[in-house]
């Protein structure tokens, strides 16, 4: 099966993000088809992160699990994510992406299985590091499907709103089920996601299109164990820090990460072949990006964390309460995420990611203002933060990914999707690594102990969002420069 209309563009030397380009096509029936399966992908993976976010107290309380320990079982996904993203990406590149995207989704399928049927800590996080891993690969490559199957300009734009779309219905799905799920039986939530994948899979086998041309190049394995291995360490050395000091190991796992982080960077100037050519990060736009994609998921996944870990354990909600209470979120992104590639057409993606910084720190300041009521209002105290974290998720999501993969060739479509996605997944480790240690320490009775978490949370919002009013003003600057 091949794909025709419309053809990929083989390179592009584009590298303004902010100007329409291209009239738009008409998609047939196998365009809608491509984008659907790779849409299911995404769907899978924010099914996945909201399921686990809910039943984390129930986790916690049958296995006996601090907040320190809670932690990993996300972390553990999000670093197996963002660790190896960079060389899923690159190995869609060069080994195909419909291979590698359906390789990766049956060891998604089998790591979740396994997660819930474990019975051990231990065992359970390494689960969730393998199905982070499995996630490195599927994400790029359906990103990279879809980026190398849409032309750029309108068609890429509109692509990228709907795949959105499959995020947010994965998202809000992932909440009311797990909220009903967990009633019963957390590991339900593991359980659940096997299903999908057993349709994706049939699908993908199905509709992706057979390509057997590949890239040329290497696969840099040794930036790639590096770069992972640095994060680790690092998230690792992060979250012991608050409870145990500077022990010897927390030394060593200190000094590794500075270590491996420093060697990635020397080796990725060195090799032929990178992980990461560092000079993609000369174009401004796709460093702006990358810094945003930092800010929303860094700021995002912690706030997450700190709502559940608040609603059911110090106010004592329910599981299904504390999802429907989340899931007006999702359903706005919803709404608006198929909407978003017009709006990037019309305003540009640097105003677009500027309006989404703005309602993620007006959502996080509300709640911090509003939710530490000991009776709170739903509908005064927490839905207008919700609401507008939805807003900026829905026109922020969409606007990111097309300025990180705007003006990139076709041969490095995988690099620039895994390194925007990395970028976001590295963000909502490190995050929430220093929120968990500013949250722990004995059960919480009233919002007081996550507060901090909360200020941090929005100072990571704050800074993007001054980081993409600078370059907007930056450009406004240039071009009264010019016209004088």
């Amino acid at each position: 099966m091949t794909i025709t209309e419309p053809k990929p563009l083989p390179t592009s030397t584009s590298t303004s993000i902010d100007t329409p380009s291209h009239a738009p096509s008409r998609w047939g029936p196998k365009l809608w088809a491509v984008l659907f399966v790779a849409g299911l992908a995404m769907f899978l993976d924010a099914l996945d992160v909201s399921m686990v976010g809910v039943a984390l107290p129930s986790i916690g309380a049958e296995l006996g699990l601090e907040t320190a320990s809670l932690q990993w079982i996300v972390n553990g996904y999000i670093l197996g994510y963002g660790g190896l993203l960079l060389l899923g990406g690159r190995m869609a590149d060069l080994l195909g992406r419909r291979q590698v995207f359906l390789t990766a989704l049956v060891v998604f399928g089998a790591a979740s299985l396994i997660g819930g049927l474990v019975e051990h800590e231990g065992l359970l996080i390494a689960s969730r590091i393998v199905k982070g891993v499995a996630a490195a690969f599927t994400a790029p490559a359906a990103l990279s499907i879809i980026t190398t199957t849409f032309k750029e300009g309108h068609d890429r734009n509109k692509a990228l709103s709907i795949f959105t779309v499959f995020g947010a219905t994965g998202y809000a799905s992932g909440l009311i089920a797990s909220g009903l799920l967990t009633s019963v039986d957390w590991r339900l939530t593991f359980f659940a996601p096997v299903i999908v994948v057993v349709g994706v899979l049939i699908a993908a086998f199905v509709v992706v299109p057979k390509n057997n041309e590949r890239e040329k190049g290497h696969i840099d394995f040794l930036g790639s164990a590096t770069l992972t291995g640095g994060m680790l360490a690092a998230v690792y050395t992060i979250v012991t820090v608050p409870e145990t000091g500077f022990t010897p190991l927390v030394t060593a796992t200190t000094a590794a990460a500075v270590l491996l982080l420093g060697a990635f960077f020397v080796i990725e100037n060195k090799v032929a072949h990178p992980l990461v050519r560092l000079s993609i990060f000369k174009v401004k736009s796709i460093v702006r990006a990358n810094l945003a994609a930092l800010a929303i998921f860094g700021s995002y996944i912690s706030f997450q964390t700190i709502v559940s870990l608040y609603l059911q354990n110090t106010l004592q909600w329910e599981p299904i309460q504390m999802a429907l209470a989340l899931a007006p979120a999702g359903i706005i992104v919803a709404i608006l995420s198929p909407l978003a590639g017009k709006f990037i057409d019309r305003y540009g993606t640097k105003s677009m990611i500027i309006a989404s910084m703005a309602a993620f720190v007006l959502g996080y300041l509300w709640f911090i203002l509003r939710g530490g009521s000991a009776q709170p209002n739903y509908l005064t105290d927490y839905l207008p933060a919700f609401l507008l974290l939805g807003l900026g998720f829905a026109i922020g999501f969409s606007s990111v990914m097309v300025q990180a993969t705007e003006g990139i060739s076709d041969d490095e479509q995988g690099l620039a999707s895994g390194l925007v996605q990395t970028s976001g997944q590295i963000g909502g480790a490190v995050v929430l690594a220093i929120v968990t240690g500013l949250i722990a320490g004995g059960a919480a009775t009233s919002i007081a102990q996550y507060r901090p978490g909360l200020y941090l949370v929005t100072a990571v919002a704050a800074v993007g969002l001054l980081a993409s009013a600078t370059a907007l003003m930056g450009r406004r600057t240039a071009e009264v420069v010019e016209a004088a």
